[in-house]
């Protein structure tokens, strides 16, 4: 029998025992809700309540992405996952030239205040909790929402979601970056500080392992890099001024999950274990809820097949399980279809059935960290944070997240296992199912979800009346507001509000932004 091993390369072996696991076992696992916070962030965990549903959506119009909002809600999702186009991600409004072909395909164009009250038109922003997937511009649509809300008579302090806002990651595995490393820190800081003021219920970051994974990162390296910017960014907000214990509660994080359902579970144990002990010791948190890491899942995308499409609902519920499994806060669940095209409505229906079966047909939310002593999950649970511990020592020996960033470490070494793991597809070392093994002759005819290509021009229509109605002298003293405080120290998120709410588009206040802090260009190679 030839001998399997686990994604991050570590022996699996057919039986462990006592002899597997560290000693101090008690006192490392501890109990659920306490420090070290393995067996999960709270006491109770799903017993007395499920995971947050989240089901992320957005594409075309904000009218045909809030008519997909309403269904969702109808079919019992618990909270909106916004997903943006290529353009609103960059900073680019809908009728730039470098948005030309992009607008509304991954995502719903937002462009201004407007789109936003018709991308929640008829959702109680009380009632809601909002995830949103964005980043260079993560402030800018937070400002957005907050905005709406006001105008729906919402207290700032009733609502609760999430901003992405987690720039570093785009600079090591997705590149929807805007400004360079150290103004987008600051960018970043000065969210932090705005939602301690104005929505504290907020969270203000998702420092985010998906997308490394999505790129090819081995567990350990999704854990190691992604902790890694945490810190980075811990030390920003502490060195603008900020008290751990200010911000560190509502920092969040956003990982994948996987079909390898054992390590994916151990890889979440491990990640809270580390970061509570970091931010106990090395940052001195006093406060029980900068040590816990809570953390939203989305179950991996890039294990998704076109062939035999629907060979993916067994995927994503099994990915779904090992997120539950291990103690996720919430979850989106892919729908089958999405290696295809957009989802439709029916696959995103059956995606959320996916949570609701799991959280209500199974037994999984009956007891507290079902895995708890097990010596192989407590075995891989301590290589898990071991090797994380080491490859995180190995970013901080550049001097900090962002340095490694510039030297391409961090890129370097999950392009090496991305290229490593497609040798083992295109060996047939390692099965996917439908693709290198169990093949069909001929794939079943899928009808996927189109969008008009007409939005574009429709969107570019909107802008032109926007900037027409609106009072342009307004708009260009309060943008002129935002470069004052950008080329400063001042809060950037007060004056970019005021522009917004001038109707400023999302774009106009990026340029203005683009113009104090510049926009980064990668090195051609590392």
């Amino acid at each position: 029998m030839s001998q399997r091993h686990s994604e991050s390369g570590f022996e699996l072996r057919p039986v462990y025992g006592p002899d597997d696991v560290a000693e101090g076992l008690t006192g490392r696992l501890g109990q659920p809700g306490q420090y070290p916070y393995t067996r999960g962030p709270y006491p109770t965990m799903y017993t007395t309540r499920p995971w947050t549903m989240r089901q992320y959506a957005g594409f075309g119009t904000a009218t045909e992405s809030n008519r997909r909002y309403h269904q969702l809600l109808e079919a019992g999702t618990t909270g909106l996952s916004v997903a943006f186009d290529l353009p609103t991600q960059m900073g680019y409004d809908s009728d730039a030239e470098l948005a030309a072909g992009e607008v509304g395909k991954v995502g719903v164009a937002i462009d201004s205040l407007a789109d936003m009250r018709t991308l929640f038109g008829g959702i109680p922003l009380d009632k809601v909790s909002t995830s949103m997937t964005i980043n260079a511009p993560a402030s800018l649509l937070l400002l957005l929402y907050q905005l709406v809300a006001e105008e729906q008579g919402v207290a700032p302090d009733a609502l609760s979601g999430t901003i992405q806002n987690d720039i570093l990651k785009e600079y090591i595995a997705r590149g929807t970056y805007i400004f360079p490393p150290a103004p987008s820190l600051r960018l970043v800081s000065d969210t932090f500080a705005y939602c301690r003021n104005e929505i504290p219920k907020w969270n203000t970051i998702s420092i985010s392992g998906y997308h490394m994974a999505e790129a090819g990162a081995t567990p350990v390296q999704e854990v190691a890099f992604t902790l890694a910017n945490g810190i980075e960014y811990v030390r920003a907000a502490i060195d603008a001024g900020m008290d751990v214990d200010e911000f560190a509660p509502r920092l969040s994080f956003f990982f994948v999950a996987r079909t390898t359902l054992l390590e994916e579970i151990a890889k979440f144990r491990a990640a809270r274990r580390i970061w509570a002990r970091v931010m106990r010791d090395d940052f001195g948190a006093k406060n029980p809820k900068s040590q816990m890491l809570r953390f939203h899942t989305q179950t991996a995308g890039v294990q998704l097949t076109a062939q035999q499409p629907e060979v993916n609902l067994v995927r994503v519920a099994l990915q779904g399980l090992g997120a539950v499994l291990g103690g996720t806060q919430s979850l989106h669940t892919n729908s089958f279809d999405e290696a295809i095209a957009l989802p439709t409505e029916k696959a995103a229906r059956l995606a959320l059935r996916t949570q609701q079966v799991l959280a209500y047909e199974t037994d999984v939310t009956a007891t507290v960290d079902p895995f708890a002593g097990s010596y192989l999950m407590e075995s891989m649970t301590d290589e898990i944070e071991s090797a994380a511990d080491q490859l995180i020592e190995r970013v901080f020996d550049f001097g900090s997240s962002v340095a490694a960033i510039e030297s391409g470490f961090q890129k370097n070494e999950i392009e090496t296992t991305a290229y490593a793991t497609s040798q083992e597809i295109d060996s047939g070392e390692r099965v996917v199912v439908g693709v290198n093994r169990f093949a069909l002759d001929e794939e079943e005819p899928y009808e996927p979800l189109r969008v008009d290509p007409g939005i574009e021009a429709a969107q570019r229509d909107r802008l032109e009346k926007l900037r027409s109605e609106r009072d342009n002298a307004e708009v260009t003293a309060a943008l002129t507001a935002v470069r004052e405080a950008a080329e400063g120290t001042d809060n950037v998120l007060y004056p970019a509000k005021r522009a917004l709410k001038a109707m400023a588009t999302v774009g106009e206040v990026c340029n203005a932004l683009r113009g104090v802090w510049g926009s980064y260009r990668p090195p051609e190679s590392f």
